[in-house]
């Protein structure tokens, strides 16, 4: 699977280690920084990795920022865009099955690295329901 990831300075040492184990399971995984602990602008790292998952070139995202809370505001602001905050494994899976999101958020300060793994795979590998969900999420979008 083709997958975008992207976050802020709080979410670089996850970031590092989930694209590790993504490529180790065969994942292709695009990278959109940032990689240091410098302060930057999460929106600067949400935007492209939701237009890429817009656009087709990535199948789905991962974005990681302290809370979650700004990668997922700037990256819903793309029509195409279904992105969720999952803090367990539960949110994540109802994420995908419920509303196809597309693009899981990661709070980093909330959570461990461990959580913060098991969250991308249930993320990764759950499907969407349709059906009556279907319905629903063709009404999101504007």
């Amino acid at each position: 699977m083709k997958i975008a990831i992207g976050g802020d300075h709080a979410g670089f040492e996850y970031k590092a280690s989930i694209i590790e184990a993504l490529e180790k399971q065969g994942h292709e995984v695009q990278n959109f920084g940032t990689d240091t602990a410098d302060s930057v602008d999460y929106p600067d790292f949400a935007h492209p990795v939701s237009s890429s998952v817009e656009s087709g070139k990535n199948e789905l995202g991962i974005l990681i920022c302290g809370s979650a809370n700004g990668v997922a505001m700037t990256a819903n602001k793309h029509q195409g865009i279904r992105a969720a905050i999952c803090w367990n494994e539960e949110l994540a899976s109802l994420a995908r099955q419920h509303n196809n999101a597309n693009v899981v958020c990661i709070p980093a300060r909330f959570i461990d690295l461990d959580l913060a793994q098991k969250i991308v795979d249930t993320f990764l590998t759950e499907p969407f329901e349709g059906g009556r969900h279907g319905r629903r999420v063709d009404k999101i979008s504007c």
